[in-house]
């Protein structure tokens, strides 16, 4: 089986791998397209110390099934993988059941070769009539959509997303489409450019009010964003943290709890949802598409490049 393989800081195509073994409820999906997100390339820097097949965000068809009704449907998946035992997968919250594995990231392959075994579980039905293109953006968007069920978002919301990067992209439509008086604070002009483009103002590194906003996401995954999140939110504000940082992040908490600021840590979210949003057309993510290239390591090269947005591999 082909596939890309990540080990020591480098990416190669392979040809030799062995092909999955479903185990039991677990499904084999043939991947039609995927998508390479700032988490793969953190992964191939040394993120989680993953050793394989990196992605996790896919779209595909069900080869084999020990469910029949699962045979030969689209489909995309949640990532997480829990042990089914512990407390919190009893309380069906697999994300954070400690001896969880990740599609692509953490303990299971993923999904950059040509096929993968799924926990049928984790699996939901692509709609008819909804492009892979849109399809593979599932995964992400499940997780812009998550903030708004974290932190009430209302008509006239002040909100500032910091970061115009691939996850940024989606936050600031999703709280758009639920009527914050948005900015967001990019880097790059082609990237605020795409947001103008959507009807949603955006700036590149903008003079920002201290303590203007009453929510503030966090997307970019650097000290220096958190920085920026950190000075523009207001007393009894919420700050959202959107993405991972690679190290330990200077915090002055005395001072959060003197601003009576909320915290709030924000991973993965409704899978459901997001096909829902992409079916009915409320966001449609494709113009965010910069490449779609074959299966080969040049994928992690056009994602890395300063002002790269969404590159997709085709299989």
């Amino acid at each position: 089986m082909r596939g890309l393989w990540i080990e020591d800081g480098r990416a190669s195509l392979r040809a030799d791998l062995p092909e999955p073994e479903p185990g039991p409820g677990e499904a084999m999906v043939r991947v039609a397209l995927a998508g390479v997100c700032g988490t793969d390339l953190a992964i191939l820097a040394g993120y989680a110390g993953f050793r394989g097949v990196p992605g996790h965000e896919f779209v595909g068809v069900v080869e084999h099934s020990a469910e029949p009704s699962w045979q030969g449907r689209r489909v995309v998946a949640s990532i997480n993988v829990g042990c089914g035992t512990c407390e919190e997968c009893a309380r069906g919250v697999r994300e954070h059941c400690a001896r969880r594995q990740v599609i692509g990231v953490r303990g299971r392959s993923g999904a950059f070769a040509e096929r993968l075994a799924v926990p049928e579980a984790n699996l939901l039905a692509v709609p008819e009539g909804l492009a892979d293109e849109a399809a593979v953006f599932a995964e992400p968007l499940a997780a812009a959509l998550r903030v708004p069920r974290q932190v009430p978002v209302r008509t006239g919301t002040r909100a500032l997303v910091v970061g115009d990067g691939r996850l940024g992209q989606l936050v600031a439509r999703v709280l758009r489409a639920h009527g914050a008086e948005l900015l967001v604070a990019g880097h790059h002009e082609r990237k605020c450019a795409r947001l103008r483009e959507a009807g949603i103002d955006a700036r590149v590194r903008p003079e920002l009010e201290p303590g203007g906003f009453e929510l503030v996401v966090e997307a970019t995954g650097r000290a220096e964003g958190f920085a920026v999140a950190r000075a523009a939110v207001r007393p009894r504000g919420t700050l959202v943290l959107k993405t991972s940082h690679g190290a330990p992040l200077p915090v002055d908490l005395a001072a959060l709890m003197v601003d009576e600021v909320s915290l709030v840590g924000s991973r993965c979210g409704p899978l459901d949802a997001a096909l829902a949003w992409l079916e009915s057309g409320r966001i449609d993510p494709r113009p965010l598409v910069d490449a779609v290239v074959s299966l080969t390591p040049d994928a992690f090269d056009a994602a890395a490049r300063p002002g790269a947005l969404k590159v997709l591999i085709r299989l």
